[in-house]
């Protein structure tokens, strides 16, 4: 199929890019279009324009500070995942973005995008609200930033308003007692995960455990973060490991689908949770 028409604009700045989306209630943002493009193939979005970003300055930046990682509109998955600076300060991110669809659209596709798709089922959007981070926005009125906690809004749906642009996404960095994993289970590499999981854990300096956090992708109908730390207040063990996944479970909603049973989803939470969190509690250990 090909797309229903559309108005294509390519604005010469910022501000004018936003007085476009203000200017038509059915407009959308192209950025690296791995999303939205094969959306408007099949007609799932027939937007009355197309207001196209990629000629913005100063969108595309990967910058790291001690506060955390900062990722530009614009800046693509490939540059974020081979950027060592990121990989020091979040690994997580990085861990994540190695598992995002091929080396082919990852050289495409933008990680502030994928994160307001908001697509439950996509890496990027889960490992923004388990590390607690934010999107800046801005509409032609001003800009807001806006926490994880708050943009999901549902499936596919997040909280921007259709006036506005996201211009950065903010990964807060890993502290010294903290450590990082994460695993997915996918039919074939580069495919959508059945379920995916990540886990921050931080550790008192020794073996015990002061937090521990689990996100999950492709369980629920938005990114959900399970604290699992009182499983494992305890200690860790392959009991209070467990333990850990069934307190997840009782905030996930697996689902039957296509491709998945709700039985084999859980069943697949179980074991990943605890993988997860064993290699998140070992890399805190180690770093501590």
């Amino acid at each position: 199929m090909k797309p229903a028409p559309f108005l294509y604009i390519r604005p010469r700045g910022l501000q004018h890019a936003l007085e476009a989306l203000a200017a038509d209630p059915g407009a959308k943002v192209l950025a690296g279009g791995q999303s939205l493009v094969p959306l408007l193939s099949m007609r799932l979005a027939a937007p009355t324009s197309l207001v196209d970003i990629n000629g913005l300055p100063d969108l595309d930046h990967v910058r790291v500070d001690d506060a955390g990682v900062h990722v530009g509109a614009l800046a693509r998955h490939a540059d974020v995942l081979a950027s060592p600076e990121v990989r020091r300060v979040q690994p997580l991110v990085c861990l994540a973005l190695s598992h995002v669809a091929h080396a082919t659209i990852r050289n495409r596709g933008t990680t502030v995008g994928s994160i307001v798709h908001a697509d439950a089922a996509a890496e990027m959007p889960m490992v923004l609200a388990l590390l607690d981070g934010s999107v800046t926005v801005a509409s032609a009125s001003g800009s807001r930033t806006i926490p994880a906690g708050e943009l999901f809004a549902g499936p596919m749906e997040s909280t921007l308003q259709h006036d506005e642009i996201a211009l950065e996404a903010f990964f807060p960095a890993l502290t010294p007692e903290e450590g990082v994993g994460f695993e997915e289970i996918a039919r074939r590499h580069g495919d959508y995960a059945l379920v995916g999981v990540g886990a921050v854990v931080r550790v008192d300096g020794g073996d015990g455990v002061v937090s521990a956090r689990a996100g999950y992708l492709s369980v629920s109908d938005i990114p959900t973060v399970a604290d699992v730390t009182s499983a494992l207040g305890g200690g860790v063990s392959d009991e209070s490991l467990a333990a850990a996944a069934e307190l997840a479970l009782e905030e996930l909603d697996p689902a039957d689908d296509l491709h998945a049973t709700a039985a084999y989803r859980s069943r697949l939470v179980r074991v990943l949770t605890a993988r997860v969190l064993r290699a998140a509690y070992d890399d805190a250990r180690s770093r501590s």
